[in-house]
């Protein structure tokens, strides 16, 4: 075989090592875990999507923890921090929140994994969670309530990013709707209210203004009454 032909034969095969990328790598294994689930996610999976040996994907990660912090980061850094500090609490954590479902609701397979994965590992998103923390202290959050709240944020924005993907008629009776009558006339009454919005896109922002609400309370009486830095 002539060097042309080899170099052809190289190109149409399997892609040199050279030609990955750690973003490759991550963008190609949110792919893989979507359609294997995180149970049956392997290197071996990720690297046959990639057309290419196991062994070549660590010379652009360590493995698949590395992969998985590597899955968070690259999800995080669609998340908006940029608020904190620059606009009032209520207005910053709103933009933090919907930024963060966002996020997520482009990418619903990666949320049970991650949801259980220890953070360790994903430098980025700690730096997130650390202009967070840094923005509720700075407005006057006791430290030992700052973690609950922003765990609290969390669940709730994560069940609404499922809920934002989930099929249209997920609350429908059916052929049901005469045993629960109260159930089906107020979803019909939602669904014929005139909004733009979907109704996934209703329901998050009804939770979000009364949990941002509630909080803004609390918040207000610790720090008696306004007392912001």
């Amino acid at each position: 075989m002539s060097n042309a032909s080899n170099a052809l034969h190289r190109r149409v095969g399997r892609p040199n090592k050279s030609v990955l990328s750690r973003e490759l790598i991550l963008v190609t294994a949110l792919r893989v875990l979507k359609r294997t689930g995180p149970d049956d996610f392997t290197m071996a999976a990720l690297a046959a999507d990639l057309g290419v040996k196991s062994p070549a994907l660590y010379h652009h990660v360590g493995g698949k923890r590395d992969i998985l912090a590597g899955i968070r980061e690259y999800i995080s850094d669609r998340i908006d921090t940029s608020a904190f500090g620059v606009r009032p609490w209520p207005e910053a954590v709103t933009v933090w929140a919907r930024s963060y479902r966002a996020a997520f609701a482009a990418h619903p397979h990666a949320i049970a994994l991650l949801a259980t994965l220890p953070i360790a590992g994903a430098h980025r998103t700690l730096a997130m969670y650390e202009v967070v923390a840094r923005g509720f202290v700075d407005s006057g959050w006791p430290e030992e309530l700052v973690i609950n709240n922003v765990v609290a944020l969390e669940n709730f924005i994560l069940g609404s990013a499922l809920d934002a993907v989930a099929p249209a008629d997920m609350l429908e009776p059916g052929d049901f709707a005469d045993e629960v009558p109260v159930f089906a006339t107020a979803l019909q009454a939602r669904d014929r209210t005139d909004s733009a919005a979907s109704p996934a896109d209703q329901a998050f922002e009804l939770g979000l203004a009364a949990i941002v609400t509630g909080l803004e309370a609390s918040r207000a009486v610790l720090t008696q009454g306004g007392r912001e830095r």
